[in-house]
């Protein structure tokens, strides 16, 4: 593998440096390396970071190839400075076996654009019954250490209690959608004042935080780790606030939606605002702002959510719930969190890169940008503004709320292990 020097990169946002790259390790940073036939990247004062790490993706690989298959989606994640994503197990069939995880990492290990590390089903066909082979996926090739049944909730409090008591014999960690299904039968979108007003259904607040109070207190009873998916409403925070004050291993993590989007939106009828959890409040966004700001909410997740044209360009009532967002996360970060000074560049690389890899156990991945370490990285103009234009996007699917919006900052370059995945914003 060649040598490869970053020349002038503003390390997590820092005074200029130079990263020497030699066979995909870190081999030096400091200022005026040199190394006789490295490959030279200008970096201009662009921002460099540890290659970001989302613990919540669907690549729908198998059964969803319509809407997106582990190679188009890791060409997604990589244009989006991804070098290991966490592929959610609502598959068909549903990962909820060592032959179905074991499936869809060596479809990642084949492909190359970044790290897949599988999520495995916490239940038997995401039903809520019977726990799945939690511990012959974990014993698999695939390694599985994080489980959900996520776009649904394990809502039976013995099942969600016994998962946790399995996993906790080798350090997993159960990752829970939170809802509570009886109190969101026929929810489209937030309620509240523009449901209302809309006569659209309407999902509480109170569905997402009651399942978070539960969970956490199973958590604390049983002594094992539980983790908050795509965590919404400023008193689900509020819960999670206090889970850590008394010292339970609870994490959390917020959307890069929910951080900038409303449910005032809703009132476009436009389905590309259909998501679960839905859209909420202005005051809950400025709550998970603040709450990942102050280290409440540990990391954004995408929750990307790939859908068929078909399935979204449709009636609201019939339209699938769900936004792409591998390839926009970042820039809402950006917009969001650093552009208001809620966060530096080396908040960012923490709550997108190094507690995401810790939470999910990604070795080699959220590591420090020093000597030695293995050179997953990527870079970002934070100076570049542009609109999106889904178009060009590498994913399969369109079904982004930013169609036509101007967002900040722009990949450009994507290194896994030395390997260049994306060069000058363009897939290798």
């Amino acid at each position: 593998m060649s040598k490869i020097l970053i020349r002038g990169a503003k390390v997590l946002g820092g005074e200029p440096q130079d990263v020497l790259i030699d066979g995909g390790t870190i081999a030096d940073v400091g200022t005026g390396l040199s190394a006789e036939g490295a490959e030279v990247v200008e970096a201009d004062g662009k921002v460099l970071l540890p290659g970001l790490v989302d613990l919540h993706t669907h690549l729908r690989e198998p059964g969803r190839e319509d809407s997106e298959t582990v190679l188009t989606g890791t060409r997604a994640a990589a244009s989006g400075g991804y070098t290991s994503v966490f592929a959610m197990a609502n598959t068909f069939p549903v990962a909820d076996t060592a032959g179905v995880v074991e499936q869809v990492w060596r479809l990642g290990q084949e492909h190359g654009y970044c790290d897949v590390q599988p999520i495995g089903a916490v239940t038997v066909g995401l039903e809520g019954r019977k726990l799945a082979e939690l511990g012959a996926m974990h014993e698999s090739a695939a390694g599985v250490t994080v489980f959900s049944d996520d776009g649904k909730c394990v809502h039976d409090a013995v099942i969600m209690r016994r998962a946790l008591e399995y996993v906790k014999a080798f350090g997993g960690v159960v990752a829970q959608h939170a809802q509570e299904p009886r109190l969101t039968e026929g929810a489209e979108m937030n309620e509240g004042i523009v449901s209302a007003e809309l006569g659209l259904g309407g999902w509480p607040a109170v569905a997402e935080e009651s399942i978070i109070a539960r969970d956490v207190l199973l958590a604390d009873h049983v002594g094992s780790r539980v983790h908050i998916c795509h965590l919404s409403t400023a008193g689900s925070v509020e819960i999670v606030r206090w889970a850590k004050s008394r010292g339970i291993a609870v994490t959390a993590e917020v959307t890069p939606h929910h951080l900038l989007l409303t449910d005032e939106l809703v009132r476009t009828y436009n389905p590309v605002y259909k998501v679960n959890p839905p859209l909420r409040t202005e005051r809950d966004v400025m709550a998970l702002r603040e709450a990942l700001a102050d280290g409440t909410i540990d990391i954004v997740a995408t929750d990307h959510a790939p859908h068929p044209h078909e399935d979204k360009d449709c009636e609201w009532a019939a339209a699938a719930m769900g936004m792409v967002g591998l390839e926009t996360a970042l820039s809402v970060v950006q917009e969001t969190m650093v552009d208001t000074g809620l966060l530096d560049w080396a908040g960012v690389a923490d709550r997108m890169s190094v507690k995401p890899a810790q939470i999910g156990q990604a070795t080699g991945h959220g590591r420090p940008v020093s000597a030695g370490e293995p050179a997953n990285l990527t870079l970002v103009d934070t100076a570049y503004r542009g609109l999106v234009e889904p178009a060009g996007f590498a994913s399969r699917s369109r079904n982004t709320p930013y169609e036509g919006r101007e967002l900040p900052g722009r990949v450009t370059h994507t290194w896994l292990r030395g390997k260049a995945t994306l060069v000058d914003g363009k897939l290798t």
